[in-house]
């Protein structure tokens, strides 16, 4: 609560005079119901932004970055090593995607999903005579 009460001063919604009075007041409050005055005319706090790797398309892009490296390398191994590397192909694709979708989450860029088509689904061909 107190915490609250200082982001509110720091963003100028509350003098000192004021915050000094109200964190006195939090600090002897008995029960949750004292509390609530002290914030009622105070906006809800913002909600903490994402970590990088809780984003959904960071995860996902992360995963389309290990899976495929990882089997094209075990089939590059498999097949006798002989010649060039040739995954470092995949590596290059898809950790290019990778670290495009970290850059867009650090910057606060929302990723449009190709998955979702708009307007929904196409409807299913009408059948002759119907």
């Amino acid at each position: 609560m107190a915490e609250r009460l200082r982001d509110a001063a720091a963003e100028g919604r509350l003098d000192t005079d004021e915050l000094s009075d109200r964190v006195e007041r939090a600090y002897r409050a008995q029960t949750s119901t004292d509390l609530e005055p002290l914030t009622a005319d105070l906006p809800e706090p913002k909600a903490a932004p994402l970590t990088l790797w809780e984003n959904e398309n960071v995860r996902r892009k992360l995963a389309g970055f290990i899976v495929p490296n990882l089997v094209c390398i075990a089939v590059w191994l498999a097949s006798g090593t002989d010649g060039d590397f040739w995954p470092k192909w995949v590596l290059l694709v898809t950790g290019i995607a990778l670290i495009a979708s970290i850059v867009h989450a650090k910057l606060g860029i929302e990723e449009e999903d190709d998955r979702k088509l708009p307007g929904g689904p196409p409807s299913p061909p009408r059948l002759p005579g119907t």
